[in-house]
């Protein structure tokens, strides 16, 4: 079967990754999800692509262009650039098809991502750490091919890499027997969104496709409110696995015309959900793995009595960074606050804030206070931790009544950053 829509990958070319993939790539389940469907009153299911060997959906695309590589392309060894499960695909790629190749990665990238590049790649693989973001690394490793003629094996602007992210969507079709309303996708190159995206306009048109981004990384989003493909000046890097600079050039057109529709997720939303699936679900998602799952919050008066996918891109998640995330998702969530706190320099004055201001659930988070000679007041910054965001204006009242009120910081991000 083959139909090609306008600025899209055929299905033919993605029915032929689905059999060059086939053994070596597993066809992750289709998950329903009781708890989330409960809540926004809809039929909820998840794409599990976290359960693949290296725990992302990236293999399919690398597996895919690195088996058809010719035997000349392979001859100086294959190079790819990624902040983490490209690579790891790429790295498994070359261990299972004794393909020799160089990895370059951000120095950023999170150690448990390295390291499992290395042990997926084994003896056939070398990584290469350089630059801040995955486009440092990428211009790195484009001049080490031309040095080298070796082949790139690019994580999203290729068709072959496409077609390969594309048999998510035949697995998805195929593994539900009622009509899918909304399609959540995580956007950092576009090569999932267009793949999958290609394979929905031709089987399943009626499908809203919704592409979603990280706030501090919306490359896609930028563009298209821009018209043409426009590099971001600078981006967060939180969500490391979609926080690119620039979406690729076809994918870029791909999901210009694919797309129903883009979303950016707030990353302190992101840390929220990352925790609730583990809490909930004991799933372990990693910041652009939780992409789509964030996008419901956003979409709940839509979505409500729909059938929605969510796909889950992947589930590298460093334990270290768990503690940040925690951080992030209480200050997005309006449960935690820092202050500047003027203290009178006097004995008792600590057990007046605890007794007279702090509420009955509110905690003392974080306290730091160096006493000051010869000053009326000295200032100290605290972190009150809330049960709940209500209660946080009775809390700055009393702090006012009480002439405790110095500053306050989740409002200043550079004084914030500075002291905390």
């Amino acid at each position: 079967m083959s139909e090609t829509i306008k600025n899209s990958i055929s299905l033919e070319e993605i029915y032929k990754a689905q059999q060059s993939i086939k053994g070596v790539v597993k066809a992750t389940p289709l998950v329903f999800m009781k708890n989330f469907s409960e809540y926004y009153n809809a039929n909820i299911y998840f794409k599990r692509e976290d359960l693949q060997v290296v725990r992302s959906y990236k293999i399919r695309g690398a597996y895919n262009k690195i088996q058809g590589l010719s035997k000349e392309e392979l001859q100086n060894g294959i190079v790819c650039a990624s902040a983490g499960n490209h690579a790891q695909g790429v790295a498994f790629a070359c261990n299972k098809l004794e393909v020799y190749g160089t990895i370059f990665m951000p120095v950023t990238t999170p150690l448990q991502k390295i390291e499992q590049v290395r042990m997926f790649g084994g003896i056939f693989i070398e990584v290469k750490l350089f630059g801040d973001s995955f486009d440092d690394s990428q211009k790195a490793a484009a001049q080490f091919c031309e040095l080298h003629k070796s082949t790139f094996v690019h994580p999203f602007d290729d068709l072959a890499v496409i077609a390969g992210q594309g048999t998510i969507g035949l697995e998805v079709i195929n593994d539900i027997d009622t009509e899918i309303d909304y399609l959540f996708m995580p956007v950092g190159g576009g090569g999932l969104a267009s793949g999958v995206g290609s394979v929905f306009k031709a089987l399943s048109p009626a499908t809203k496709l919704i592409g979603v981004e990280p706030k501090g990384a919306p490359s896609l989003t930028n563009s298209l409110e821009k018209g043409e493909n426009t590099t971001l000046t600078k981006i967060e890097k939180f969500v490391d696995g979609a926080a690119v600079k620039r979406i690729g050039e076809l994918t870029f057109e791909f999901c210009k015309d694919l797309l129903d529709g883009t979303d950016t997720i707030c990353e302190g939303l992101i840390c929220a959900t990352i925790l609730k699936v583990y809490n909930e679900n004991a799933l372990v998602v990693e910041p652009a793995g939780a992409l789509s799952i964030a996008a419901l919050e956003q979409h709940k008066e839509q979505i409500k009595g729909k059938t929605v996918v969510c796909i889950v891109s992947g589930g590298n998640n460093d334990i270290t960074r768990m503690e940040e995330m925690k951080e992030r998702a209480l200050l997005y969530q309006g449960l935690k606050h820092y202050f500047i706190i003027r203290f009178p320099q006097r004995a008792g004055a600590l057990k007046e804030l605890v007794v007279d201001v702090l509420g009955p659930d509110d905690d003392i988070s974080y306290f730091e206070y160096t006493k000051k000679n010869n000053r009326d007041k000295g200032p100290a910054v605290v972190g009150i931790e809330l049960k709940s965001k209500d209660d946080f204006e009775p809390l700055v009242k009393r702090m006012e009544q009480k002439g405790f009120l110095g500053e306050y910081l989740n409002d200043n991000p550079q004084l914030f950053q500075f002291l905390i």
